[in-house]
């Protein structure tokens, strides 16, 4: 069915007029305030030790939660595509739950876990902290980006199927083999898509995150904490949308390099 001319114009302006007030306005907006001093004092603002430290957490937990979640996401879609077992709905649930439960709750859900007098808390009992430190902010942005790789990956394998697996361990091929020379080539750019979009969303993850960091500046922060602090707390408007636009720089340097990586498989295949 084709559509009127007066019709298709009406849909793109309404589009266009969405996008603009809920993408172009805010983005403007917020680096309007923030170079709205100058280069000198924006860059003053955005390498303060707090902004340093908090792109340095940012930076660390994404480099913890990604090779983490690569191990996971590839096990665990090996397993849903390739085995046949009991129980394979409910892992297919257990990866997405972080789709349906809110981040909040993960946060919460963390602290009855490992905090004091949960289940796990007596861990701190040997001086290993996870509650309010690193490790917490790792375990909470871990969970909030199970999925992406698994449901990049898994599509991917379903639609390859066996045959050429089938055929190396025929020949002789090691599991390691066929995996390195014929699975691993074959998912690479779904497997990259994925790593792409956990980096994201462990960059900009803040719900469940909070819950479980300490907030204090010099290593218990990431960006998104640091946002919130400044325009929250300190009343620190102009340092908010410094913050907020060196998170934004960082986010889109991933939105390209994902767009980078859709072309090139594009063309591959």
């Amino acid at each position: 069915m084709k559509l009127a001319r007066p019709t298709i114009l009406t849909l793109r302006s309404v589009a266009l007029l969405y996008l603009l007030v809920l993408v172009v306005v805010p983005i403007v907006t917020i680096l309007y305030r923030s170079f709205e001093r100058g280069l000198d004092t924006f860059w003053e603002w955005i390498t303060t030790p707090a902004a340093i430290s908090a792109l340095q957490v940012s930076v660390l937990i994404v480099l913890i939660t990604v090779p983490l979640n690569v191990i996971f996401g590839i096990v665990v879609s090996l397993a849903l595509v390739r085995g046949n077992f009991p129980g394979k709905g409910i892992i297919q649930a257990i990866v997405d739950l972080p789709f349906a439960v809110s981040p909040v709750i993960i946060g919460v859900s963390l602290i009855l876990l490992w905090g004091h007098g949960g289940w796990l808390g007596g861990i701190e009992n040997l001086g290993f902290q996870v509650i309010f430190a690193l490790p917490g902010m790792v375990l909470a942005t871990i969970f909030v980006t199970l999925p992406f790789i698994v449901r990049e990956v898994e599509p991917v394998l379903r639609e390859i199927g066996t045959e050429q697996e089938q055929a190396a361990a025929t020949l002789g091929a090691s599991p390691w083999q066929i995996f390195s020379r014929i699975t691993l080539p074959a998912i690479r750019w779904a497997l990259t898509y994925g790593i792409v979009l956990t980096v994201a969303r462990a960059l900009g993850e803040f719900g469940a995150v909070i819950m479980v960091a300490s907030n204090f500046a010099g290593g218990g922060q990431t960006l998104t904490l640091l946002v919130h602090s400044r325009y929250i707390d300190d009343h620190n408007e102009f340092g908010a949308y410094a913050a907020a636009t060196l998170l934004m720089a960082v986010s889109v340097a991933v939105l390209i390099l994902m767009t980078t990586i859709q072309k090139r498989s594009r063309i591959e295949q």
